[in-house]
């Protein structure tokens, strides 16, 4: 890890002095729908990922599409343009472009289990570059697929001296009778145009290694290997090796009736190689060292919310359940939201959270409704931003909540995913700072809730569960529905 809490240089923050609250307006949507347009499911967004540069940006739908864009602000642009370009306008935002899209997945059907396998992409990861090539990893419920996306030349076809208007089909001459004015005939010659397209083509696929849905992939910084995670157990593969893996984590018990708890979240470890944490349907996080054995029965570190005793009552345990883990680029600092807070930890702190963020607190009274209506189980993503300053996290409405997470912050906003992210002119209650273990963990936002207003009724149907923070700079992606809109600051 990395070193002891007494090191002020590894805080993941200043002060919040030092970072004044940012102002965020709409930059760029993809694939807006119209007033009126009904939205088929196959065309909704299930998974966005930056790559780590952040020139590229992918994402998959329920239809098993990937969809790749990359930035158009910083194409044809030598690094010297840009310096000075950057020291005339000092602030420029990625402005990003449609690349190209494929078909990653298609259903599919388990005879063994006679289960439909929906071909809906649930991640995405990109993994290292190599020879001007990208390469990423999608997955669906149960086969993982490695993916090769490369510019290539456009070959043409010329120097004929047929007549065009006479051919058909294949380019056979029509009535196969050639042209009397022809008194020789020429081969076909191929040219390779100054034109590229690219081509996605599947490298490998790594199928039949779960018994259950598959709900994490997250790449190694070795660059070599990579772990995928289901309900109960965490493999890891070779990229090179497509017909085995290891099984590194099983929580499955010796009788299913003994099961109290479930794999909802895996992730490595930004830096070290030999480090994991995955996150459990009771609210805990483990970290564990591959170091230590084969299988990681055992972890290094267990992280979860000190029990404040009192009344527990039947969604105690299921509001718990983490959907989602990040760490913070520095690798020290881990990032996970449940579905009614958001959570900071100190990986050298196991004593519980650094800070705790309100997001559902107004739902409380609502849980009986939220349960009959299964949206008690939906799964919110987080993401931290590159200089680990800020946090972001989706809610219902398509709204999400950009918090700042540095020692002393208080900075808040609720964002509407749409052309006026501001049009909901929300009133957040002041927010004392939560520094420390158990010092300030308990929420402070108004039982009214994110939109500041309790008549004002949230619409469960529409739900922001999906975004992504750029790696170096202050620009969030989320989907909302089969829309993909882009904010920065």
């Amino acid at each position: 890890m990395n070193g002891g809490g007494d090191d002020e240089d590894v805080v993941v923050a200043a002060s919040a002095d030092a970072s004044p609250p940012l102002q965020w307006r709409f930059s760029q949507v993809f694939g807006e729908r119209s007033a009126g347009e009904e939205v088929q499911p196959v065309d909704m967004i299930s998974a966005i990922e930056f790559d780590h540069s952040g020139d590229h940006l992918a994402t998959g739908d329920r239809g098993g599409r990937v969809v790749l864009f990359e930035r158009s602000d910083a194409k044809h642009s030598s690094g010297a343009r840009r310096d000075l370009e950057d020291t005339d306008y000092p602030v420029r935002h990625p402005e990003f472009c449609y690349k190209t899209e494929f078909q990653s997945h298609d259903p599919a059907f388990d005879y063994l289990k006679s289960l439909e396998i929906e071909e809906k992409i649930n991640k995405i990861r990109w993994c290292q570059t190599a020879n001007g090539a990208l390469f990423l990893l999608s997955t669906n419920d149960k086969i993982i697929k490695y993916w090769k996306v490369q510019d290539k030349k456009i070959k043409k076809i010329c120097d004929i001296n047929a007549n065009p208007s006479g051919a058909v089909g294949n380019g056979t001459v029509a009535n196969g009778v050639p042209d009397a004015n022809i008194s020789s005939l020429r081969l076909p010659v191929v040219v390779t145009s100054h034109e590229s397209s690219p081509v996605a083509k599947c490298r490998r696929v790594y199928p039949h290694a779960h018994d259950y849905h598959i709900n994490s992939i997250s790449n190694n910084s070795d660059g070599e290997t990579f772990i995928s995670a289901d309900d109960l157990r965490i493999n890891l593969w070779n990229l090179e090796i497509s017909n085995q893996s290891f099984n590194i984590v099983d929580v499955k018990p010796e009788k299913m009736e003994d099961l109290s708890e479930v794999i909802t979240a895996a992730e490595f470890h930004p830096t070290h190689c030999n480090m994991l944490a995955y996150s459990s349907s009771k609210g805990s996080i483990r970290l564990i060292d591959l170091r230590q054995s084969a299988l990681c029965d055992s972890h290094s570190k267990l992280f979860e919310e000190p029990d404040a005793g009192g009344s527990k009552s039947f969604f105690t345990e299921i509001i718990a359940s983490v959907s989602d883990i990040k760490f913070a680029k520095e690798g020290r600092y881990l990032l996970s939201r449940d579905y009614m807070t958001l959570k900071l930890w100190d990986i050298n702190m196991d004593s519980g959270p650094v800070s705790t963020f309100q997001v559902h607190e107004y739902l409380k009274p609502k849980l009986c409704d939220l349960y009959e209506n299964d949206s008690i189980f939906d799964k919110f993503e987080c993401c931290i931003s590159g200089n680990g300053l800020r946090a972001a996290t989706g809610s219902y409405s398509n709204l999400f909540r950009v918090l700042g997470v540095s020692p002393g912050s208080t900075e808040t906003a609720t964002l509407e995913a749409s052309r006026n992210p501001t049009r909901r002119h929300v009133p957040v209650p002041s927010r004392p700072p939560r520094l420390g273990g158990m010092a300030g963990r308990a929420g402070s936002e108004s039982a009214a809730g994110v939109d500041g207003n309790s008549n004002n009724a949230l619409d469960y149907t529409t739900k922001l569960l999906h975004l992504a923070w750029h790696p170096n700079e202050n620009l969030i992606a989320c989907a909302a529905g089969n829309s993909l809109y882009m904010y920065c600051a």
